[in-house]
């Protein structure tokens, strides 16, 4: 990841998901593009001569340890490739990349999480052999819709 290409990077998120997220961006390339050495990776594909480059993909990951209870395990948690390019192996190449990355610190396990109806995305991750974790993600809205649950009053042992 070069610092030209994230206005490309950019344009490609938002022809996929339909919103402009600049600032975003402009902190994950911070994060990882910049200060991404050793456990954080943000890789590009592109097509074409050194000259004419263009980004086709992108994916995004780093090393997290202990979290949950886990040994150090790779996370990817953004990986997006141009719709013209797909099926052309650039997620394949893309995603090898990182497993390769993340190999070479030790890490011998890969996690991701995805949206249960992104199928594309899902369909994708099972094509590369990935399966359902022994994690299970949990959730709640903590919106404005009115208090929280509150325990039963009870005596907590001191």
């Amino acid at each position: 990841m070069r610092a030209g290409d994230l206005p490309a990077v950019i344009a490609l998120d938002a022809t996929v998901t339909g919103l402009h997220k600049a600032d975003y961006w402009q902190r994950v390339y911070r994060r990882y593009g910049v200060a991404g050495q050793g456990l954080r990776h943000f890789l590009v594909a592109v097509r074409g001569d050194a000259r004419d480059a263009e980004v086709c993909g992108f994916v995004i990951g780093e090393v997290r340890d202990w979290e949950f209870g886990s040994p150090p395990c790779g996370w990817v948690f953004a990986i997006d490739v141009d719709p013209h390019c797909r099926l052309g192996g650039v997620g394949t190449a893309l995603l090898a990349g990182m497993r390769e990355r993340f190999r070479r610190v030790g890490v011998d396990r890969l996690r991701t999480m995805l949206a249960r109806d992104n199928t594309l995305l899902l369909s994708f991750f099972r094509s590369q052999g990935m399966t359902a974790g022994r994690l299970i993600p949990l959730e709640i809205d903590i919106g404005n819709d009115g208090p929280a649950p509150t325990a039963a009053a009870a005596q907590v042992p001191r």
